[in-house]
């Protein structure tokens, strides 16, 4: 087996990496994985207008990890008043649980404090997600206390199945010089 290679998503990657997280996140296909939020959201969970943004904002960068030219995961990791901000952390379902992720996460956590100089990563995670936020737990990330509400009506975020939806900020220190 090669080397996972990562590289930053350009526009001509956004269809590819609509299918990636959609199939991560939603829907049957994301049942192969432990990711899934289909119990909890339907609809979409990332849409092509998002993506570009997302990759035209200054210090923003989607990442994508690759074997052989396959995407096999992506993530988004942009500065975000200082911090790092780590979201859209999307594996291949049958890739799930075989470390792509985790090497996927330390690329992300690489971008913020090396190439940017920030002290911190933080995300935000559904709080109903145990064992995804036990997943970073493990990985030196910590419960803030700050929760954040869901964006009910907002379907960009998906279509809630349930009506106590909430985000949870989790922060882990970064290593390095930063100023």
């Amino acid at each position: 087996m090669d080397t996972l290679t990562f590289r930053t998503a350009t526009e001509a990657d956004i269809p590819e990496l609509v299918a990636l997280v959609t199939s991560a996140y939603r829907g049957d296909v994301s049942r192969q994985g432990w990711t899934t939020e289909a119990d909890l959201l339907d609809g979409q969970r990332i849409d092509a207008d998002a993506l570009r943004r997302d990759i035209e904002r200054p210090r923003s960068r989607i990442i994508i990890a690759e074997r052989d030219g396959d995407p096999l995961a992506c993530a988004h990791v942009a500065d975000d008043d200082g911090a790092g901000y780590f979201g859209m952390f999307s594996v291949r379902p049958d890739l799930q649980g075989a470390g792509v992720g985790k090497a996927m996460l330390a690329e992300a956590e690489r971008v913020a404090s090396v190439e940017w100089q920030l002290r911190a990563m933080r995300m935000t995670v559904i709080d109903l997600r145990d064992e995804l936020i036990a997943f970073y737990e493990r990985r030196g990330y910590a419960r803030t206390g700050i929760k954040k509400p869901f964006p009910y009506g907002d379907a960009r975020y998906g279509i809630p199945k349930r009506d106590d939806l909430r985000f949870e900020v989790l922060e882990k220190p970064l290593p390095g010089d930063a100023a």
